[in-house]
């Protein structure tokens, strides 16, 4: 049976509890042992076969007790309660890993606790060249995002994490996550200050 093809293009910002900078996108162990984070998602174009994805949005909440490549992680997919029906089944099916996509599927791989698909109201607002953002998955998470400031002089700092053959971006904008938290199910129960934040494009698909 021939594999249904699909591609999302858009915008992503994420939060984690790392120090800014994250040293997993280095293949670095976690700042604090673990491995909590969201990654909130704005499809400007995309599709599932025939089924248009444009519009939609979708966040993934993670959580590990280690190092992300050591697996034993809990996932949610939440997505946005306006998408249609075929949407829904459309994100779901890519999400899950199923369908093909290195990134969803490395996903699937190191997070064999998967919980049920959520559908909720999910507001998102990015500016990637100024490294601003807000986010809110309905009653499960939420996150402000602004730039790093230095502590001395207290101006923006600019900081890029470019990774040329990265499977979920090549290059983000990294944040500071002023404030954000998660109120899901255990272990997707937390709430940080001032860590890790990344705004990045992507463009993913099972081709």
């Amino acid at each position: 049976m021939a594999k249904t093809v699909w591609r999302l293009r858009g915008e992503e910002i994420g939060s984690c509890n790392c120090s800014w900078g994250c040293p997993c996108q280095f293949n670095a162990l976690p700042t604090h042992g673990r491995c909590d984070g969201i990654g909130v998602c704005q499809i400007a174009r995309g599709h599932y076969g025939e089924v248009s994805l444009d519009g939609t949005r979708f966040a993934f909440l993670l959580s590990f007790p280690g190092a992300v490549h050591e697996g034993k992680g809990t996932s949610l997919t939440v997505i946005d309660e306006t998408a249609t029906l075929e949407q829904r089944q459309a994100l779901d099916e890519i999400t899950s890993g199923s369908v093909g996509g290195p990134i969803f599927q490395i996903f699937a791989a190191v997070c064999p606790n998967r919980l049920a698909t959520v559908f909720a109201p999910i507001t998102f607002e990015a500016n990637r060249d100024a490294r601003k953002g807000k986010y809110r998955v309905g009653a499960l998470a939420e996150g402000t995002i602004e730039p790093i400031r230095n502590p001395v002089t207290g101006e923006e700092h600019r900081a890029q994490i470019s990774l040329p053959d990265g499977f979920e971006f090549k290059l983000a904008e990294v944040g500071n996550s002023v404030e954000w938290r998660m109120s899901g199910q255990t272990p997707l129960v937390m709430q940080h200050n001032d860590t890790d934040a990344q705004l990045n494009q992507f463009d993913w698909s099972n081709l």
